[in-house]
């Protein structure tokens, strides 16, 4: 272990001494990829450091043993190793698990959609729980949220809303969410006071940069329409309101959410270059689900990930069988519970995959 750390060790220091050279810095696209890269390898370098830390510890308290006379000093040395020993365990296993390599996506920003499924006005509502669950666990996590576009439901909520989720390791985070979410309540709707079971789908995407996806400005038509719904007299009298599609794919991305039409047109291109991304991602999590079970959907949107079930207080997530009683504070943001748990299950996995 310790050569293959000295190995990631010495990469490290030939990524510092290129980041450093001016005619690496001009190239943009090539710094940004090695700036990444370095964030990546500086934990794995930390925790290098504190292991040969270790082991020359250990080293130094094996000589003390075979060379010291005096019992205390002994007995200290002696006490020394054992917890060495245990600390060298530990850092172990840690850095098995640092050493599985990263899904390259996982410190991008997050596209998300919310869309309301079978269920009528009541899968709408609870679309609308959801955003609002995401949008507190965003605000605890100092995340930003850009609003994309969104249809209300006829009810409250929402039949679909998009938004963007900008911060630190925000789809590494997020990406557990993609699948269908089920709810089981007494609709407002409900007079008789029967349970129904609703659907909302969740889909999240890494954020596509510009140097991700190249588009052609002759591949995209764009056209200007008045915003509907709240905002004042601007948004419904200026043709504000963005709609792209791209030609070669016939991908339709509309953004409606700022009075600006430059600001519209923005937000739109971001979301039609993830959109175009994630035809190729979702080749690149089709391969990994053929190679082992993973706990981030595969793009299929009609799997069921998880159920909220409101008489009982309980929230159970599908994929590993865990079940929660704490389904208000899942409901008011806590949701990081389930999303470490999922993480745990899929560092597993992968490190299954490594050792076989």
């Amino acid at each position: 272990m310790l050569e293959k750390l000295a190995g990631i060790y010495e990469r490290f220091k030939s990524i510092e001494e290129q980041m450093n050279n001016p005619a690496v810095m001009s190239d943009m696209k090539n710094y940004i990829k090695l700036n990444k890269d370095y964030k990546d390898l500086e934990p794995i370098v930390k925790a290098y450091h504190k292991y040969k830390n270790i082991i020359g510890n250990i080293e130094s308290s094996k000589e003390i043993l075979k060379t010291e006379k005096d019992d205390e000093f002994r007995d200290m040395a002696k006490g020394e190793l054992e917890q060495l020993y245990e600390d060298k365990e530990k850092l172990e296993e840690e850095i098995k698990f640092l050493l599985i390599p990263k899904d390259p996506e996982d410190s991008k920003n997050a596209i998300v959609e919310i869309r309301a499924g079978t269920g009528g006005d009541e899968a709408s509502i609870f679309a609308g729980d959801l955003y609002r669950m995401y949008n507190r666990y965003c605000e605890n996590k100092r995340w930003k949220i850009e609003p994309v576009n969104d249809t209300e439901g006829t009810a409250g909520g929402f039949k679909e809303i998009v938004f963007n989720v900008k911060g630190d390791n925000v789809y590494g985070r997020l990406k557990f969410e993609s699948g269908v979410h089920r709810v089981q309540r007494v609709p407002k709707t409900e007079t008789q006071g029967r349970v129904h079971t609703s659907a909302a789908s969740v889909a999240v995407l890494p954020e596509a940069e510009e140097f991700d996806v190249e588009i052609k400005n002759e591949d995209i038509r764009r056209d200007t329409y008045c915003s509907s719904g709240p905002g004042g007299q601007s948004v419904n009298t200026t043709y504000s309101a963005i709609r792209l599609t791209h030609i070669p794919t016939n991908i339709v991305v509309t953004c409606q959410d700022q009075k600006s039409q430059i600001k519209n047109y923005e937000r739109a291109m971001v979301v039609l270059r993830t959109r175009i991304y994630e035809m190729e991602y979702k080749k690149y999590l089709d391969e990994i689900s053929s190679k082992r079970k993973t706990m981030v959907s595969t793009g299929d949107r009609s799997a069921k990930i998880r159920t909220y079930n409101w008489p009982q207080g309980r929230v159970t997530d599908h994929r590993i069988n865990l079940t929660l009683y704490n389904l208000q504070n899942i409901i008011d943001g806590d949701i990081d519970e389930l999303i470490d748990q999922l993480q745990i299950a899929e560092n597993a996995e992968r490190l299954k995959e490594e050792l076989a």
